[in-house]
């Protein structure tokens, strides 16, 4: 197969195991993920993996994966708020502010209410309330129809008042 050929098929691979999460078809989708990843990897396959790798409660083995997509592209912003995502999961807080924070300066990210709402989330956990507040109102300003954030928002304006 030329180059061509070895991304296209692992594209088809891709498309297909994120159908197959989508269905929580989970074991499914990681294998094809990892078919794709050895195919071509890409940053989008090795976050991918490790999403699905965190629906099953993994979340080193996320991490790790997660890792690998930065080392293949470190502009995808997607791996660095996963990271920080499950680094919060792990009660960890700490250790997810400079993730988040990178997500937040990543050059090829599509999402950047979600690295808000998790520093909301760690802040939170913090108790920090105002800059809780903070994050999720930027979150909101970017995504209005979020209601994750509203709801974290509005329930952190209840406690203020």
């Amino acid at each position: 197969m030329d180059d061509k050929e070895i991304i296209a098929r692992a594209e088809k691979l891709f498309h297909e195991a994120y159908r197959r999460q989508r269905e929580g078809e989970l074991e499914e989708a990681i294998r094809l993920y990892r078919a794709s990843i050895r195919c071509h990897p890409t940053s989008e396959a090795y976050t991918f993996l490790g999403w699905s790798l965190s629906f099953q409660g993994h979340y080193e083995e996320a991490i790790e994966e997660c890792k690998k997509a930065i080392a293949v592209d470190p502009d995808f912003g997607n791996p660095y708020n996963d990271i920080g995502a499950y680094l919060i999961n792990l009660g960890r807080p700490d250790e997810a502010i400079p993730w988040l924070e990178k997500a937040l300066r990543a050059a090829r990210y599509e999402a950047y209410h979600y690295p808000h709402c998790n520093l909301g989330r760690v802040y939170l956990a913090k108790g920090m309330l105002i800059k809780a507040l903070e994050e999720f109102d930027k979150a909101l300003a970017i995504e209005p129809n979020y209601d994750f954030a509203r709801q974290a928002a509005e329930a952190i304006q209840q406690q203020l008042h």
